[in-house]
């Protein structure tokens, strides 16, 4: 078993290990020869597993709760090689934090090498730079982050969540913006109502038996999704009809949760909300530009329906 590479992007990684650190004390990080992926491990209050193409399931249980990036391997490294028995794939366990630090400790060198090693028999991840000192000489330094190997039985048995196919898509205002609202409302009430209509309107609320505030974003983007088209052409006069009366599609979410994922404001440049009205909400923040994607983070949070009364 080898892994060895050139760390070539050191600020995007950390920032997208910094926005996996927010929501989970591990992490899963999946090496193969073209991508890698990093899954939150153990629990978290906040989205689930996924892969960079979603599925389209039929149910949805809300029940495991781990944000995942997917990036092709270009985006953060280069001299990038693997091996292993398993197809070339090594899929590990870390600590977030004890990533993060190696990686904010890298962040000043020119050249970082991470590789692969053992360490007294353990297995670590080994973060090799140089760094200047303030006499201006160069310093060698080795940063080891202990990992544990999984075996295939583990790795089979992280999977994906069951959801519906979402009622709309919409892409976001600047996350930043939808932080410094919410981070507001969430002084108020521990539950936050999340909604979008076909017409580009988007909507964060929260109702209390004392206070009721909402927040509207209008003319957001409505993203192009495959097989729409198709389906329009099948039941326009249905579809039409839907557009007319322009409904809220929404979703009751943890306050915490989404305040967790919305630090992954420090990666995203796009990112687009998929809404499965009562049942979940399905984020995918885009690191880099859609036309040309390094990775894509995907969030699930589950809806909070046990918190609706009448």
């Amino acid at each position: 078993m080898r892994l060895k590479a050139t760390i070539e992007n050191v600020i995007t990684f950390s920032r997208i290990v910094q926005s996996i650190e927010k929501q989970s004390k591990a992490c899963v990080m999946r090496f193969s020869p073209t991508t890698l992926q990093i899954i939150c491990a153990g629990e978290s209050e906040g989205g689930v597993q996924a892969d960079k193409s979603r599925k389209q399931p039929e149910d949805c249980d809300g029940t495991q709760h781990a944000p995942n990036a997917v990036d092709r391997k270009e985006t953060l490294f280069k001299d990038f090689i693997i091996q292993s028995n398993s197809e070339n794939e090594i899929t590990c366990e870390l600590q977030t934090e004890a990533l993060l630090s190696a990686l904010k400790s890298a962040s000043a060198s020119p050249d970082i090498t991470m590789k692969l090693a053992k360490r007294d028999n353990v297995a670590v991840f080994c973060f090799e730079m140089q760094v200047q000192s303030r006499q201006g000489k160069k310093m060698d330094i080795t940063h080891d982050v202990r990992v544990k190997i999984m075996k295939l039985s583990e790795v089979l048995a992280l999977k994906e969540p069951l959801c519906p196919e979402p009622d709309i898509h919409i892409i976001l205002p600047p996350l930043a913006k939808i932080r410094t609202v919410v981070e507001r409302m969430a002084k108020l009430s521990p539950i936050i109502g999340f909604s979008a209509q076909a017409d580009g309107n988007l909507k964060v609320e929260i109702a209390t038996d004392s206070v009721a505030v909402e927040t509207i974003w209008q003319n957001c983007p409505l993203p192009q999704i495959a097989g729409d088209g198709e389906d329009a052409n099948q039941d326009g006069k249905n579809k039409d009809a839907e557009r007319e009366e322009k409904p809220f599609h929404a979703v009751l979410l943890s306050m915490r949760s989404l305040l967790r994922f919305l630090s992954s404001y420090v990666v995203s440049t796009t990112t687009i909300a998929c809404i499965c009205a009562g049942h979940c909400l399905i984020m995918y923040v885009y690191i880099g530009e859609m036309d040309d994607s390094g990775g894509v983070l995907t969030f699930y949070i589950p809806s909070r329906m046990d918190e609706v009364t009448d």
